[in-house]
C-alpha cells in the first residue's frame, strides 16, 4: 500500500484510536524503557547535543543558533517518522495500522500521568505531607518544602490539568491530523520547550522560539481539554459543567501562560476548587491569576476527584477519535 495513505484521516484517526487505547492499557514498559530509552529521550540527547554546539557566542548568535538547531531537530524528527511509515506501508493495511498505532502510543502520556498523579493523593493518606512533597516533586518544578497539603494538592492538580493537554491531548491532537509524522513532530517541540525554553541566562536567547512555537501548537489542544473537561464533569454528579464552563470563560485569559488556563481553569470550576494563584519555583515568588472561585483548601479526596474527571476525559477523547475515524473512512469510501 502506499505509505501516504497512512498520513490520511481515515488511517491517521484510526492509528490515534488504537494508541490511546494501546498506552492506556498498557503504557511505556519498564523493560522496554531499560532497554531501548523513550522517543523523549532520544529526542533530549539531541537537542542537548545541538545545544552543546550551537548555543554560545553573543545573544544574537545564539537566537540565530536557536533557530537553526530547531529547524534541525524537526527535520530529523520528521525524516525518522516519514521513515518509519515507510517501511510500515510495506505490510498490509491492517498489519501497517497496529505498527504505527503501537509507535505512536508512546506519544501521549495518558497512564504515566495518571500514576504520578495518584502518588501524590497516596502519599498523603499513607505518609503524611512529607511523602505528598516527596511524590509532588516528581512532577511539578516549585519548592516543595515551601508547600503545605491544600497546596501539594493543587499542585498535583494543576499539574494533571496542565499535562493533560500537553502531554496527552495535544500530542493525539496532532497525531490525528498529521499521522505519526504529526505526533513525533509535536513531541520534538514540547520537549525542546521542556528543555531550552526557559528565560534562564543560558536558555532565554537560545530557546526563544521553541517556546513560542510550542505555545502556538498547544492553541488547539488546550482548548479541547477545556472542552473534554467540562464535558466529562457533565457526565460525574459530584462535578459541576456549568462551574466549568463559567471559570473557562471567566479565568482561563488571566493566566500567564496563554495555554495552561484552559485545562487549569476548567478542572478548577469543575471541583469548585481555586488552582494556580502566587507560586513558588525555588527561591521565586511567581504572581499569577487564580483559576476558579472556589476553595482553595484542596484535600486528597479532591487530587482523586480530578482523577475520576481525567479518566473520563481519555476515554471520551478515545471515543472522539473512534467516531471520527469511523466517518472519515465512510466519507472516504463515497
Amino acid at each position: 500500500m502506499p505509505w501516504t495513505s497512512l498520513t490520511h484521516p481515515p488511517d491517521t484517526l484510526a492509528i490515534l484510536c488504537l494508541a490511546l487505547v494501546i498506552e492506556a492499557a498498557a503504557g511505556y514498559p519498564d523493560r522496554l524503557y531499560r532497554a531501548l530509552g523513550h522517543p523523549v529521550t532520544w529526542i533530549g540527547r539531541l537537542i542537548a547535543a545541538l545545544e552543546a554546539r550551537l548555543n554560545r557566542g553573543s545573544e544574537a548568535r545564539r537566537r540565530v543558533g536557536g533557530v537553526a538547531a530547531l529547524l534541525a531537530l524537526i527535520l530529523l524528527c520528521a525524516l525518522a517518522a516519514f521513515m518509519a511509515t515507510m517501511l510500515a506501508a510495506a505490510f498490509g493495511r491492517g498489519i501497517s495500522l497496529l505498527v504505527l498505532a503501537i509507535l505512536a502510543a508512546s506519544l501521549p502520556a495518558q497512564r504515566s500521568l495518571h500514576d504520578h498523579v495518584a502518588r501524590v493523593a497516596r502519599g498523603l493518606r499513607t505518609e503524611g505531607l512529607a511523602g505528598g512533597r516527596t511524590a509532588v516533586s516528581m512532577i511539578v518544578g516549585r519548592n516543595p518544602d515551601a508547600l503545605d497539603e491544600a497546596a501539594v494538592c493543587r499542585a498535583a492538580i494543576e499539574s494533571l490539568s496542565e499535562n493533560f493537554s500537553d502531554g496527552v491531548v495535544a500530542p493525539a491532537f496532532w497525531l490525528g491530523l498529521g499521522g505519526l509524522p504529526g505526533g513525533v513532530l509535536y513531541k520534538a517541540i514540547n520537549t525542546a520547550d521542556s528543555m531550552i525554553g526557559h528565560r534562564t541566562p543560558r536558555h532565554e536567547a537560545f530557546g526563544w522560539v521553541s517556546a513560542r512555537l510550542d505555545d502556538l501548537v498547544n492553541l488547539p489542544a488546550s482548548r479541547l481539554t477545556a472542552l473534554l473537561l467540562i464535558a466529562a464533569a457533565a457526565i460525574h454528579r459530584d462535578a459541576s459543567a456549568s462551574g466549568a464552563w463559567r471559570a473557562v470563560r471567566r479565568d482561563a485569559g488571566l493566566h500567564r501562560s496563554p495555554n495552561a488556563g484552559w485545562p487549569e481553569a476548567a478542572m478548577a470550576g469543575a471541583l469548585d476548587l481555586r488552582l494556580a494563584g502566587p507560586r513558588i519555583y525555588g527561591d521565586t515568588r511567581v504572581e499569577d491569576a487564580w483559576m476558579g472561585d472556589g476553595r482553595a483548601e484542596a484535600q486528597p479526596s479532591d487530587i482523586e476527584r480530578a482523577l475520576t474527571l481525567y479518566r473520563t476525559s481519555c476515554l471520551l477523547l478515545a471515543t472522539m477519535a473512534g467516531l471520527l475515524a469511523a466517518a472519515a473512512f465512510l466519507a472516504d469510501r463515497l
